[in-house]
């Protein structure tokens, strides 16, 4: 922890890089991702402050969208597309996924409740995938797509791509290699951006 700490010390005595932000902030994207932490989104992008706006949940799941009880997931997509006007919305799945793996496993998660509710909103019938495979690729690129599916289901979310003013992206990150993929729609297929 203490190196954490020595670095939160030395950040904060740049205060002048920091005061513009102090104005609001106007991200061009939200970036959904895993909670996962060797998953970084603004080292991947190289987004500085103010030019990302992050949903990060276990596994980069996005749950149905329910109006009359949400979420803190479904109110920071609702901010970020219908108050921030983010153009784009990146869903991000990665490699050596323990969400997904669990899931493609068929783990026993009875001893983390939570986590096993949680996850039944990923894939409610399984999640498609090899066992064997401990980066989980295949059955993560596919929860990505199942994912992006589901936000189109979120009425701000419909709006703006009726209209034009939205785009929804699928990202793949290897993180052992750091490589990332998009999913091309023309191709049916991830291939490097």
């Amino acid at each position: 922890m203490q190196p954490l700490i020595d670095h939160a010390r030395r950040f904060g005595q740049r205060p002048e890089e920091f005061a513009p932000l102090a104005a609001g902030q106007a991200p061009a994207a939200l970036f959904i991702t895993c909670s996962d932490s060797r998953v970084v989104p603004a080292l991947i992008t190289g987004a500085r402050p103010g030019e990302l706006f992050e949903l990060r949940t276990a596994g980069s799941i996005v749950p149905p969208y329910d109006g009359p009880a949400p979420s803190g997931e479904t109110a920071t997509i609702e901010y970020a597309v219908e108050i921030l006007g983010v153009h784009d919305v990146v869903v991000c799945g990665h490699s050596h996924c323990g969400a997904v793996g669990a899931l493609v496993r068929g783990d026993d998660l009875s001893t983390v409740p939570a986590v096993r509710d949680w996850l039944a909103h990923a894939a409610p019938e399984g999640a498609p995938g090899r066992p064997d495979d401990p980066a989980v690729a295949d059955a993560v690129r596919g929860h990505v797509l199942a994912q992006l599916l589901r936000l189109r289901s979120y009425p701000c979310v419909q709006r703006r791509l009726a209209d034009g003013r939205l785009r929804l992206h699928g990202w793949y990150y290897e993180v052992h290699t750091g490589a990332v993929t998009a999913y091309r729609p023309r191709t049916d297929s991830f291939e490097t951006l």
